[in-house]
C-alpha cells in the first residue's frame, strides 16, 4: 500500500541572534533613504560571525526539532540536507549531523546543492523515499539552512541566513499533492559562485530578475495544466485555485512583484473575448507578451498596484521572517511557510490549499501545493511546537553597522583559515545552539552546544 497523506509532521525554524537595522544601514552605506526598507521591502537582517557556519546551523535546527517533538532517533530513516554554503568540497553537511543520531548509522541521504533550490530537492527526495519501494516505514528529515552574505555594496542588505528542518511522513498536517509539481530547469548565469576561496557570489542582477521571473511564469502555466488535467471537476482558475501562495523571497518586494506578476499571467491565459469583462481598463495589454515584459514599468506597475489586495490575501503573511531576517537562501520559501502557519489563525487554515514557488538561480524551479488537513485539533498541535518563533525574534541583539561591518570582514578575511580559533562571542547566541569551537591545522571542525534548550509544549 501506498502510504497516504505524506507530507511534513514537524517543522523547525532557528535564525541567527543578531541583527543589522536596514535603515541604519542604509545611512551607514551612504545609499537613498529608503533604498533598502521601501525599494527591496526590507527591515532587518539576521547575519553570523564566524562562531557559526552551515553544520552548526543544520545541528542546532535538527537537534531543536528532535526534542521539541520527542523523536525517536532510530524511527528516522532518511536525513538529506540542502545547502549552498559549502565548506568542503567532498565532506557533506549530512555525515556531520550524524554526530547527534548515536547507534542509528541507518539513514539515508546526503546533501543537495543548486543555489536557493536544494532544500526543495531535499524535500521531494525525502517524500519519494517515503512513497517508494524504499520505504522501510522509518521518517525523513529534509533540512535546509544557508549563509548569505555577500560583499560590501549594493546587495549586502540582501544577505541573511537560517535553517529550517522538516519532519517528513504520512498522515502529515500538511500534505504535498500528489501530480501536482510543475518543474522549469535551465541553463544560466544568474547568480553563481566560481570561486572556491569566497564566499561572495558573482550575480547578474538584471538577468537574475528575468530568470526568476521567466521560471515563475512556466511554472505557474504548466501546474495550471496539470491541476486541470487532475482536477477536470473544479472549476476555479489561476490564482483563485490558492487559498495562499508562498515564494522564494530573495527580498520582499520581489514578491510583491511576483503576486502581481501571476495576475498578469491570468490576464494573458484569459480569451480576449472574456477580458474586457474581467480586466476592465487593461485593453492596452492585450497585445503583451510574457517575453517582452520582464521590465516592462507599466505592465508591473498596472497589476501590483490594481491586484494589491490579492497580494495581501494571499501572500503578505508569508514575507514576516523574510522581512526581519533577510534572505536565508534554501530555507527562504520555508520560512515563509512558517510566517504563513505564524500569522494566520490556525482556524482559517484548515483544508487550505497553499502554492509553493521554489526557486535557485543557475536555474531550477518547481511550483507545488500543499493541502492542510481538515482535522483542526491536529493542525493546532502543529502550529502550536511553533509558538517560540516571534519570542524568539524579538529577544534577537541589534548591532550597529560599523560593527556589522568589522563582523563581515572577519568572516571574509578567515574564509578557509586553518588552523583557525574564532572570535565571536557565543554569549550572543541563543541557549540550545550548537557553535564553532575551533578548527585544526588538518582544518578538521569541532562543535559544542550553549546551554541545553529544554523544551516544554512549543516554548524554550
Amino acid at each position: 500500500m501506498w502510504p497516504e497523506n505524506v507530507g511534513i509532521l514537524a517543522l523547525e525554524i532557528i535564525f541567527p541572534s543578531q541583527y543589522v537595522d536596514q535603515t541604519e544601514l542604509e545611512e551607514f552605506d551612504g545609499a537613498s533613504a529608503g533604498k533598502y526598507t521601501i525599494g527591496l521591502g526590507q527591515s532587518k537582517m539576521g547575519f553570523c560571525s564566524d562562531r557559526e557556519d552551515v553544520n552548526s546551523l543544520c545541528m542546532t535546527v535538527v537537534q531543536r526539532l528532535l526534542e521539541r517533538n520527542n523523536v525517536d532517533l532510530k524511527n528516522i530513516g532518511r536525513l538529506e540536507v540542502g545547502t549552498e554554503t559549502i565548506i568542503d568540497k567532498s565532506k557533506s553537511v549530512k555525515s556531520a549531523l550524524m554526530q547527534l543520531f548515536g547507534d542509528n548509522t541507518d539513514i539515508e541521504g546526503i546533501d543537495t546543492t543548486n543555489a536557493c533550490y536544494g532544500g526543495t530537492a531535499a524535500l521531494f527526495n525525502s517524500i519519494n523515499w517515503i512513497e517508494s519501494s524504499s520505504w522501510d516505514g522509518r521518517l525523513a528529515l529534509a533540512v535546509c539552512a544557508d549563509i548569505a552574505v555577500y560583499a560590501k555594496g549594493s546587495a549586502r542588505p540582501t544577505g541573511g541566513a537560517g535553517a529550517v528542518a522538516m519532519l517528513v511522513g504520512p498522515n502529515a498536517p500538511l500534505v504535498f499533492e500528489r501530480g501536482l509539481r510543475s518543474t522549469f530547469m535551465q541553463h544560466a548565469y544568474d547568480f553563481y559562485k566560481p570561486d572556491l576561496s569566497s564566499e561572495y557570489p558573482t550575480v547578474d542582477g538584471k538577468l537574475s530578475i528575468q530568470c526568476y521571473l521567466s521560471a515563475l511564469d512556466n511554472c505557474y502555466q504548466l501546474y495550471g495544466r496539470k491541476f486541470q488535467q487532475r482536477h477536470p471537476e473544479e472549476t476555479t482558475k489561476g490564482l483563485d485555485r490558492f487559498d495562499a501562495i508562498i515564494f522564494h523571497t530573495p527580498f520582499c518586494k520581489l514578491v510583491q512583484k511576483s503576486v502581481g506578476r501571476l495576475c498578469f499571467n491570468d490576464f494573458l491565459l484569459t480569451s480576449e473575448d472574456k477580458r474586457a469583462e474581467k480586466y476592465p481598463g487593461f485593453e492596452r495589454f492585450n497585445q503583451s507578451t510574457f517575453e517582452n515584459s520582464y521590465f516592462d514599468r507599466d505592465v508591473e506597475k498596472s497589476f501590483m498596484t490594481t491586484f494589491s489586495n490579492v497580494f495581501e490575501e494571499k501572500t503578505k503573511k508569508s514575507l514576516f521572517l523574510a522581512n526581519q531576517v533577510g534572505n536565508m537562501y534554501t530555507p527562504s520559501v520555508y520560512s515563509g511557510l512558517v510566517s504563513l502557519l505564524i500569522n494566520e489563525p490556525t482556524e482559517n487554515l484548515t483544508n487550505k490549499r497553499i502554492g509553493v514557488f521554489s526557486y535557485g538561480s543557475g536555474l531550477a524551479s518547481t511550483m507545488y501545493s500543499i493541502k492542510i488537513t481538515e482535522n483542526l485539533e491536529a493542525l493546532k498541535k502543529f502550529t502550536s511546537k511553533l509558538d517560540y518563533v516571534k519570542p524568539l525574534l524579538e529577544s534577537r541583539e541589534k548591532v550597529a553597522p560599523a560593527e556589522f561591518t568589522k563582523l563581515m570582514e572577519v568572516r571574509e578575511k578567515n574564509n578557509h583559515a586553518a588552523p583557525y580559533e574564532p572570535s565571536g562571542s557565543t554569549d550572543v547566541l541563543f541557549p540550545g545552539t550548537y557553535y564553532l569551537k575551533n578548527i585544526d591545522e588538518l582544518h578538521r571542525r569541532t562543535y559544542e552546544r550553549k546551554g541545553n534548550l529544554i523544551v516544554t509544549n512549543g516554548c524554550h
